[in-house]
């Protein structure tokens, strides 16, 4: 028989916090689902400081519901409520005039760069971008993930990795790990809500610099989370490394449509292959009463796919799980839910395209 929520959270009931209280009674678990035999729940936290002092808690709480009769597998998240506290500003300096170069390059050891473009903000490309590299991770493959998105970097909260990366020489940047990912991010050079006010010279050369500076080590392939739009590091990148090819990530409705055409002309126009894409927010299914809703439309994507000639390499649902999975730090793929199966299936054709 399957697990009730009440006998989930009478459990949860019996871990004591440090400070007092339960879990239950402090109104810190979110979004329980009891999926068969499987339960996935987040503990929420009340700042980011707690959060990181509370790893004990959480396995405790996975062992705790793990043990309930009627439950196969446990999947707990840490997240929490408000800002962090802002980091010691760093020594190594980013940004400045590029440098020159004879051609198009890539970091030693790195097999492919793949580009996770979209036309317009909003459409999840950040989102794809840490669960795609996660998930290809998973699947054996060696990555890294590059967050080129200068002025709004959202990978270090998505993968759940905090602090400074190491520049031994003042040169050369080691950056850091999370998830089985090698990752490299502007967020983790810049203070926490410190605007990054640049013009294009200086976004072209911290892009240079992250990609060329930073020990990246042997990778079968480097995801770059791409900024939204068709601006000056989308342009660096296509004209100044040596691009494997790019993904147009689009949800079906019109407007980010006309947007995301305009990331696929361009591509073409600076002649980066475009390797496919993937339909984001497709479908939303109600928790309450499974029935689904098309709130962006359908269809949209997988036409432009069909009219280019190049594949439709998934179709990913809307859902809580997902975000409220990357606020905490741990992207959704990480898991065995069927997010991360739909995340596992692309990242399987990517590889068996040759292309990660």
């Amino acid at each position: 028989m399957a697990v009730t929520r009440t006998e989930i959270e009478n459990s949860l009931s019996k871990l004591e916090l440090p400070d007092g209280g339960t879990l239950v009674s402090r109104d810190m678990i979110r979004a329980l689902t009891i999926e068969g035999r499987a339960v996935r729940f987040v503990i929420e936290a009340p700042t980011p400081e707690i959060a990181r002092h509370m790893e004990p808690l959480r396995r405790a709480a996975e062992a705790a519901v793990a043990a309930l009769d009627g439950v196969e597998s446990v999947s707990v998240a840490l997240t929490a409520h408000g800002p962090a506290q802002k980091p010691a500003a760093p020594g190594l300096k980013i940004g400045g005039h590029p440098k020159a170069q004879d051609g198009p390059t890539k970091p030693g050891g790195v097999d492919r760069i793949l580009a996770i473009a979209s036309g317009k903000g909003g459409v999840g490309k950040s989102t794809v971008s840490s669960n795609l590299a996660v998930a290809l991770a998973r699947a054996g493959r060696k990555v890294g993930l590059l967050d080129a998105d200068i002025y709004g970097p959202s990978q270090p909260r998505m993968m759940g990795a905090s602090g400074r990366p190491a520049s031994p020489d003042g040169k050369t940047i080691i950056p850091l790990q999370a998830h089985g990912v090698t990752l490299m991010s502007i967020g983790f050079m810049m203070e926490e809500g410190k605007a990054v006010i640049w013009r294009g010279p200086m976004l072209m050369g911290a892009l240079q610099q992250m990609l060329g500076q930073v020990e990246w080590g042997k990778l079968d392939v480097l995801i770059v989370d791409l900024p939204p739009g068709t601006g000056d590091v989308q342009l660096t990148l296509c004209t100044k490394s040596q691009l494997t090819g790019a993904i147009v990530v689009s949800t079906p409705q019109d407007v980010a449509l006309i947007d995301a055409r305009k990331a696929l002309d361009m591509f073409a126009t600076l002649k980066t292959p475009v390797l496919g894409l993937i339909e984001n927010m497709s479908t939303f299914v109600c928790p309450d009463c499974g029935s689904e809703h098309r709130i962006f439309g359908h269809g949209g994507v997988a036409a432009e796919a069909e009219k280019m000639g190049v594949p439709l390499l998934g179709s990913l649902p809307i859902d809580l799980d997902t975000r409220l999975a990357g606020d905490a730090g741990t992207p959704i793929a990480a898991g065995d839910g069927p997010a991360a199966q739909a995340y596992a299936q692309m990242a399987e054709r990517l590889i068996a395209g040759g292309m990660a």
